[in-house]
């Protein structure tokens, strides 16, 4: 006989379920969010005003209706965001014809894996903090559910959070112990095409610009050994070779360039980078790396790629020096493509050229960064808009831009002037962290760059912002700007009591990073063997994660069944006698079967003493669960267990 369950348990469900819902806001789209409350909405108004529930044929199309929509709204990619949103509302639309218990159980197991979901957008600190609530309430609906009578919500929120702290150990013996392998356990596939900061693979005037005004980080760097001089800061993302009208892009890999050559000197450089994702494939390296990631490539030119795009937070150790040469011959090809300028543009600059052209190479570096110098130039996040000949326009008339501007311009007029140049984005700098002894790199430290070749040197970084700005590159962007309210707050050099609150807030998520999230194979085993004395292999990982979980729930199970004994008021003290005058009979509670529900089958075994059972097992409930029982059933629980006559079978 199916068991219907009452308002009351439904009320729990409910709002447990409406607790999860709030959870996922911000990975839902709000027609979800509002199909699933009118869902909920729905079900309590069945309970409440007696409505008939829906048919199969009502339900259907509803149905169709809702996965057209995820369809639509995903745009036939059937990802991860699109698989959350359509469990978010099939599992509300299943309260649609949810009576019995095991129908009960089976929305609250779907409310359980929601929460887990969680955990496939971001793995934050903040995340698991936000996955508790929902956590407890779903547990508190689970014994609402679960025992025949109206519970407290004293008793049930204090009663469903013993039960999360009691299986804390087994989730760290397993978070420990289980055996890691490298890349995810599973994973659903997200939009390629979702929008994450970070560089991009062209620069166009304002592109860095507009990321500067971006708090978010782009990734952390933990030195081994002592953190450079932030004018030695300079983390390589893609090299821009190409220009076409105001955009510039990298080079193709079809043409199939060579690896430049590289040659270090000086004292090694090793840290690593904890980078956050941005959905493409560079990975940020300091200039200039000869250590990189496994499953990356360096291109050519010294960027280095990933071989997929970076979804997820990644963390690897490199090697760089700052002291090196690179690239000390050039190929025709490589001279073709780092001196094409496009023709017909940029007369005045192209006129100005040739009055260097008398000048050695250095030479007309020299002339180039003056002409920032002398020139009334000016380090602005709001330049003005450019005309279609941007660099005249830039160099002649505003001379207000960013370091876009300057990058760009500075290369055209070495490409102009026959020196082979090129363009580098990435990072500059970082903000130090006291409190973890590591650098955070903000994408409001995005930064651009150029590269010129010189014979018998090779490729030679040379910054034309710093010419303008040497405070951007000696101290970092909030010392460049005039006007710092262009920043978001946290690239500010105000608000220091703010600034120190974030950066001990940011070293708690970093070691969370490093030690939760960063937990991977590598530093599985390691740690392992620090604590064993030796290296451990698979057998011998499961056998001892099997052996401490066995270990933990034996001390839990006896630590239960003790403070049971002990502790028994006067109410189990009668009950537990009537369960021996019911063991006579050969009639003994099943496990986790509730005291109403035993009654009921013991009634049916002993249909002439059914009143007296049944009505032990209401004062029983009513004594152990109610807030507030009365006193009487105490006393009258006592007279009918000593009514009942039991003939042993």
């Amino acid at each position: 006989m199916p068991h219907y369950l009452n308002v009351y348990q439904l009320k729990w469900l409910l709002l447990s379920l409406a607790v999860v819902l709030v959870s996922h806001v911000a990975n839902l789209p709000v027609w979800v969010i509002a199909a699933s409350a009118t869902f909920g909405t729905w079900r309590y108004c069945i309970e409440k005003y007696q409505w008939p529930m829906p048919k199969a044929w009502q339900l259907l199309p509803i149905t169709l209706l809702i996965c057209i929509g995820i369809i639509f709204t995903f745009k036939g990619f059937f990802g991860r965001d699109a698989s959350l949103s359509l469990l978010v509302v099939m599992c509300s639309l299943k309260l649609l014809e949810t009576k019995t218990l095991r129908d009960y159980m089976l929305v609250i197991v779907l409310g359980y894996f929601l929460v887990g979901n969680l955990f496939l957008f971001n793995q934050t600190i903040a995340t698991f903090l936000v996955s508790i609530p929902p956590l407890i309430l779903l547990t508190a609906t689970l014994i609402n559910t679960s025992l025949p009578t109206i519970q407290s919500i004293q008793f049930s929120f204090k009663l469903a959070c013993q039960l999360l702290l009691q299986a804390v150990p087994v989730m760290l013996i397993l978070f420990v112990l289980f055996p890691r392998i490298p890349g995810p356990l599973w994973g659903l596939p997200q939009n390629a095409n979702n929008a994450m900061s970070g560089l991009g693979d062209s620069l166009q005037f304002g592109n860095i610009s507009n990321l500067t005004k971006n708090s978010a980080i782009a990734f952390r760097a933990q030195f081994k050994g002592a953190i450079p001089a932030n004018n030695q800061l300079y983390w390589r993302g893609p090299v821009l070779w190409h220009q076409k009208n105001q955009n510039w892009t990298m080079s193709s890999a079809k043409i199939g360039l060579p690896l430049e050559k590289l040659t270090v000197q000086g004292a090694p450089i090793q840290y690593a980078i904890t980078l956050e994702p941005h959905n493409r494939l560079w990975l940020l390296m300091l200039d200039m790396p000869t250590t990189i990631p496994q499953k990356a490539k360096l291109t050519h030119d010294y960027s280095v790629l990933a071989d997929r795009p970076v979804r997820t937070r990644m963390r690897y150790e490199a090697t760089s020096f700052n002291q090196y040469q690179l690239g000390t011959s050039l190929s025709e090809r490589e001279k073709l493509l780092s001196l094409q300028i496009n023709e017909g543009e940029n007369p005045k600059t192209i006129e100005l050229v040739k009055t260097w052209e008398h000048l050695s190479a250095a030479d007309k570096i020299n002339a180039a960064l003056n002409l920032y110098r002398q020139q009334d130039f000016f380090y602005t996040l709001q330049p003005p808009r450019l005309s279609k000949n941007s660099v005249d326009d830039f160099l002649f008339n505003t001379k207000r831009g960013f370091c876009e501007h300057y990058a760009t311009s500075f290369v055209y007029l070495m490409r102009a002037a026959s020196v082979p140049a090129r363009i580098v984005t990435g990072y500059q700098g970082g903000e130090f962290n006291p409190n973890g002894n590591y650098l955070i790199v903000r994408q409001s430290d995005a930064h651009a760059w150029a590269e010129v070749w010189l014979q018998d040197k090779g490729w030679v970084r040379v910054d034309p912002t710093a010419a303008v700005s040497p405070e951007r590159i000696e101290f970092g962007i909030s010392e460049a700007l005039s006007n710092t309210d262009e920043l978001p707050i946290m690239a500010r050099k105000d608000y220091p009591w703010l600034k120190k609150a974030y950066l001990n807030w940011d070293s708690v998520n970093n070691g969370w990073n490093q030690w939760v999230l960063g937990y991977d194979d590598k530093k599985q085993l390691d740690f392992l063997k620090k604590l064993t004395g030796k290296g451990l292999n698979l057998q011998e990982m499961l056998i001892w994660m099997m052996a401490m979980i066995v270990l933990v729930m034996v001390a839990t199970s006896y630590f239960l069944i003790k403070q049971n004994k002990t502790k028994l008021n006067p109410a189990q003290h009668l009950y537990a006698r009537y369960l021996n005058q019911l063991k006579r009979t050969g009639l003994e509670p099943r496990s986790s079967e509730a005291a109403l529900d035993f009654a009921q089958r013991a009634a049916a075994v002993l249909p002439n003493q059914k009143q007296l059972i049944i009505e032990i097992a209401q004062r029983y409930n009513a004594l152990m669960y109610s807030a507030s029982p009365k006193p009487e059933l105490l006393d009258e629980l006592a007279q009918r267990i000593k009514q009942l006559k039991i003939k042993t079978l």
